[in-house]
């Protein structure tokens, strides 16, 4: 439950903006030293415990709580991180073993120092919760094998047998605890037990269910307060806002700028505008903004736009299991009649820009890996006649104007969409008026919230609906989304199965293979795969999303922020792949300064 609430988080604050709420004059920006921002990933909740592995736990990336190191976000190298809690680490080809060498000053807010115990106690924490390089199943691909310390601050973390090369990042996203407050959690013997579960036969499904039982556990532990190694601490939290205040003992407290920072709650863009507008956030994350919100924005002393990189696109994505949109033919007469450009003029004009050609990749990031491959997909331009020669093959038919299935039976487009997502909504009407423009009836359904949009998705209700896609950095995240679980393929235990549609979550129904091709063991390949490998398997993998259209690609994600440069300075630059971390790393790597 953990991991599926921490990734709809993570879409969340992709797709969507956050605002505050719950401003205080305490709260407010000024010179008193306390930044004032929102958390982009969740929604602050006064009753949920200061435990970094609850979902909406009381802690804050960046700034109380740390990982190991920080990603670069490297458009064709995904194991770039800035330091962290690690100072340095050396891998070994192949990623076999990762030596993680800690801040040789890092000290918990508390004033105890941090040890590679603590890692290894983090780590054993992150095996209770699965996924990732941290699981318990047998053989599962860039799964840690052995964790050892080499002394108080070294510690070596070895990769399975079954190796994968997400492990390094894997691993250097690691979040640390402090093992004198959370320690408790491990039972005696629970690294006997790990080992045990590793394994495979009766024992070792005993022993998996005892790890996997401690999951809840972790989750629910609430701390009496907060003790962290980042450059803050929680003071207190109220549903309104938290209150973090510097921590002396950060092992880099002298490029910290502020003195505190003010964490405010948020329920809908329109409580972000407003307080851009009246300047009292010194940042705010991606921000989906209209274009007469934004000019009163930019008006606001202070207040500049940086925008970059944001490695996720937003499709209108197929059910292949449900008539007529099984037919290769339909799907392309869509896309012949969708202007791309239209939609993202009306429904993201500041936080988005219209998709070159369905790729599956973000437009930057196809451009670095396809190259001139690029300019080579079909670029399904708005072309009536197209549309209309692709639905004759797929044998529908025209009464009264609109368009029919082929036994002459009415055909409407249903776009589902989550209320909640405003520029999803927008696009989703543009795009149903578009198609009807053409004959092809089309309506626009809208869910109540995000969650019960996936959960409904995953059931296989919907016939069209918006998906995010091209989750970067790394090329295996970018088309998982597409030839993942949400198509059927299953990987466990290190073997990649294809489940039929409507069978655990695998709502987008595609078929296994086309043409001899199958994309989710590409997909699963691209984990393995030599630079040189991956970027063939991406051109191939590109061609094939661009002829079979599992998804119309509508609009690539500008990672659209804001700062204040009234109360501090020293922001990353427009374009900078440090616009994609929390203003907190940016404090860590020497950046904001009070001004």
């Amino acid at each position: 439950m953990k991991r599926r609430l921490a990734a709809i988080a993570a879409l969340t604050a992709l797709a969507t903006a956050t605002a505050a709420c719950g401003a205080t004059e305490e709260g407010a920006a000024g010179p008193g030293g306390i930044y004032t921002t929102i958390d982009g990933s969740k929604q602050i909740d006064a009753t949920a415990p200061i435990n970094p592995f609850n979902p909406q736990g009381s802690t804050f990336a960046g700034y109380d709580a740390m990982s190991l190191a920080w990603p670069k976000n490297s458009l064709l190298d995904a194991d770039q991180f800035y330091p962290g809690i690690a100072r340095s680490w050396t891998v070994t080809p192949g990623q076999g073993e990762v030596d993680i060498h800690l801040q040789p000053d890092a000290r918990w807010s508390d004033g105890r120092p941090v040890t590679s115990e603590d890692v290894r106690v983090s780590i054993g924490l992150a095996y209770t919760q699965g996924g990732s390089a941290y699981t318990v199943n047998s053989g599962a691909a860039g799964a840690a094998a052995d964790i050892t310390v080499l002394d108080g601050k070294t510690l070596k973390i070895t990769q399975g047998a079954n190796r994968s090369n997400a492990f390094l990042r894997n691993v250097l996203s690691t979040i640390v605890v402090p093992a004198h407050v959370y320690g408790h959690l491990l039972p005696t013997g629970f690294w006997d037990t790990l080992k045990t579960a590793r394994g495979t036969g009766p024992a070792a499904e005993r022993a998996k269910a005892v790890i996997t039982g401690l999951g809840q556990q972790v989750i629910a532990f609430a701390p009496g307060k907060d003790v962290s190694a980042g450059p803050f601490v929680l003071e207190r939290v109220n549903p309104g806002a938290a209150l973090l205040t510097k921590n002396p003992y950060f092992y880099d407290a002298a490029r910290i700028g502020p003195s505190k920072v003010k964490v405010l709650n948020y329920t809908g863009n329109e409580q972000i505008w407003n307080y851009l507008v009246s300047g009292k956030l010194d940042s705010a994350p991606f921000t989906a903004v209209p274009a007469a919100v934004m000019n009163r924005i930019e008006r606001t002393p202070g207040n500049e736009v940086r925008r970059g990189y944001s490695p996720v696109a937003a499709a209108l994505a197929f059910n292949q299991s449900h008539k007529p949109y099984d037919d290769l033919h339909v799907r392309r007469a869509l896309a012949y009649l969708i202007n791309r450009a239209q939609v993202t003029k009306v429904a993201s004009p500041e936080a988005g820009t219209a998709a070159v050609t369905t790729s599956g990749i973000h437009a930057s990031a196809a451009k670095a890996w396809l190259g001139d491959g690029l300019a080579g997909l079909d670029p399904y331009k708005v072309d009536p006649a197209k549309a209309e020669q692709e639905l004759k093959a797929a044998g529908m038919v025209k009464k009264n104007g609109f368009w029919a299935m082929p036994d002459g039976s009415p055909w409407t487009v249903r776009i589902n969409v989550p209320a909640s997502f405003s520029d999803w909504v927008a696009a989703a009407k543009s795009v149903a008026s578009q198609l009807g423009d053409h004959g092809v009836r089309a309506t626009v359904v809208t869910s109540a919230d995000y969650i019960l949009y996936l959960d409904e998705l995953a059931a296989g209700k919907y016939d069209v609906g918006f998906w995010l896609m091209g989750l970067g950095p790394s090329p295996y995240n970018i088309f998982q989304r597409l030839y993942g679980s949400a198509n059927g393929w299953q990987l466990l235990a290190g073997r990649l199965t294809h489940v039929p549609p409507g069978k655990q979550g695998n709502w987008m129904g595609g078929p296994e293979t086309v043409g001899g091709v199958n994309p989710g063991e590409l997909t699963n390949r691209l984990n393995l795969a030599t630079p040189e490998e991956q970027k063939r398997i991406v051109a191939a993998l590109a061609r094939f999303t661009n002829e079979q259209l599992p998804v119309i690609q509508i609009y690539d994600y500008v990672n659209t922020q804001f700062v204040n440069t009234t109360r501090y300075t020293g922001w990353p630059p427009p374009g900078s792949e440090a616009l994609r971390l929390p203003a907190g790393v940016w404090m860590q790597l020497g950046m904001i300064k009070k001004k």
